[in-house]
């Protein structure tokens, strides 16, 4: 009887102890969840850190000297500056009657796109000046305002034959009239890169970590070197349709240009101005392009 009594007692004394430890439990539970982090490879030797304020960063893996890209895309607009003197013999040998409204362009439909098949940056100096070069396909399309056309087939029997003429059919109409030039190209580039610190972000979210690379700021400039692999000349019209003309039309195998890019990040700006008229007689028309690059 008083082995019970005294039982009745302890559990009286332990009760409140056992309230307040159950009070505890409710209020803070223990988190059992886990996080996950992906893109974390053996391969690229990369870290997680997690600083004093529970903020999750990831340290990067040491910068390569030589950094390749593939399949990098440039869309933009192709112009040209006329200096032709159409007063003169070459001009007027080359393009009978021509004057100076003759090639004017349709500049919102003259585009330019370049393939990039191959990019490489070569580190010279600490990563902050480097070597950059490509190898890619450039496409030019030339929209003309006018019905001027390009024969493919002009006369032999004279040293420098007509290859433009102004097409005066009555009541033929064009919805399109363009000269494609298209060359393989290569661009040899010096590329200065802003300094940054060498990490990458991670963000948690979801029990996942997920990995933002860092963006390069900085800009190149240099100079490329063409070699003209197919030219044409394409209208549709009215009456004929769909036409295609294949020929050099007298252009320079060779296409020589001054080239530099502006790298903002998230977006890059591109940019050529060639050294000479894209013409090998006849004409000085200057060609140059602008536009936005992908992927590079």
């Amino acid at each position: 009887m008083k082995t019970g009594r005294n039982i009745l007692i302890l559990i009286a004394l332990m009760a409140p102890l056992w309230s307040q430890a159950q009070g505890r439990k409710e209020k803070s539970p223990v988190d059992t969840s886990e996080i996950t982090v992906k893109v974390i490879t053996e391969k690229n030797k990369d870290s997680v850190i997690v600083t004093e304020n529970g903020q999750a960063w990831v340290k990067a893996s040491k910068k390569r000297n030589v950094a390749t890209s593939w399949l990098g895309i440039d869309l933009g607009f192709a112009n040209f500056a006329d200096n032709t003197n159409y007063t003169g013999a070459a001009a007027q040998a080359y393009a009978p009657g021509a004057n100076a409204n003759w090639f004017d362009l349709r500049f919102g439909k003259s585009i330019n796109v370049n393939i990039w098949i191959v990019t490489q940056k070569i580190n010279l100096v600490q990563h902050t000046l480097n070597l950059k070069y490509a190898l890619g396909l450039e496409l030019n399309n030339y929209r003309f305002k006018n019905p001027v056309r390009f024969n493919p087939d002009p006369a032999t029997n004279v040293p420098d034959p007509a290859v433009v003429y102004m097409d005066n059919e009555p009541n033929r109409n064009y919805s399109k009239n363009k000269l494609a030039a298209d060359y393989l190209t290569v661009p040899l580039m010096l590329n200065v890169a802003f300094p940054s610190k060498n990490r990458k972000i991670a963000e948690v979210g979801n029990k996942t970590v997920k990995i933002k690379a860092s963006r390069e700021f900085g800009f190149s400039f240099g100079v490329s070197a063409g070699y003209l692999y197919a030219s044409r000349n394409k209208t549709i019209t009215s009456d004929n349709g769909k036409q295609k003309a294949k020929d050099n039309f007298d252009l320079n195998p060779w296409k020589l240009s001054y080239v530099g890019e502006l790298n903002l990040g998230y977006l890059s700006l591109y940019g050529s101005y060639a050294i000479k008229s894209m013409f090998k007689r006849g004409l000085e028309v200057t060609p140059y392009t602008v536009g936005i690059r992908l992927g590079l």
